[in-house]
């Protein structure tokens, strides 16, 4: 697992973004088995505290169990991860929006290019 840090956020919340993006994409399943603190924080090179914050946060949030003895896994709750898909969607959603209204772009405008850029997207994959 390789991430490239930004400064401008905290990496546990960097590291916990990348975790959801993994489980929303399928790359990890309901009840798959995360890496270890020690496993997670040798790979990424950082403080085992920082990896343990990490999988706090993601229990909080209901993303993560830990099984006594056993581990740390994906919750299998299905609604959960498609919440976390939708929450992560508007997110994505929302700075987009934002940046388009900062290069003067309004409601209609958006929704023109974003259709245009679908099509263009299409027409590559020979969906048209």
């Amino acid at each position: 697992m390789t991430i490239e840090f930004d400064n401008n956020l905290p990496i546990y919340i960097q590291i916990m973004n990348y975790i959801k993006g993994e489980i929303v994409t399928g790359k990890l399943k309901p009840g798959d088995k995360i890496p270890s603190v020690r496993e997670l924080a040798s790979d990424l090179q950082i403080n085992p505290n920082t990896v343990q914050r990490t999988f706090q946060e993601l229990e909080r949030e209901t993303i993560v169990e830990t099984r006594r003895g056993m581990g740390r896994y994906v919750t299998s709750e299905e609604g959960r991860i498609m919440t976390i898909k939708k929450e992560m969607a508007k997110d994505v959603l929302d700075r987009f929006i934002r940046g388009m209204r900062e290069l003067g772009f309004q409601g209609e405008d958006i929704v023109a290019a974003v259709a245009e850029s679908v099509g263009h997207e299409d027409a590559e994959k020979g969906d048209v």
